[in-house]
């Protein structure tokens, strides 16, 4: 099968940390990458998990609302949330 070429834009400092990561391993950054590539269409996904640490400040406010605490509403209009954002920008 013929290769192909692909450009992809990259920090320079990542890049120097995966280049000792993947030497260190044996590998190249284009093996890399196509081992990566190809773990992707084997499992059909992203072949690890991909998460979202919350900040502080969300995890403060998820834990306000299992407790109930610094809660607003219940707004049965538009407009009565729209008069309640208003009124909290001052």
């Amino acid at each position: 099968m013929p290769n192909t070429n692909v450009n992809i834009r990259m920090d320079a400092e990542l890049k120097a940390q995966a280049d000792a990561l993947f030497a260190d391993l044996g590998l190249n950054m284009s093996s890399a990458v196509n081992l990566f590539v190809r773990q992707a269409v084997r499992q059909q996904g992203i072949p690890f998990l991909i998460t979202r640490q919350p900040t502080a400040e969300t995890l403060e406010a998820m834990q306000n609302t299992l407790d109930g605490k610094n809660l607003s509403g219940p707004y049965h209009t538009v407009d009565a949330l729209a008069s309640a954002l208003e009124d909290d920008t001052e």
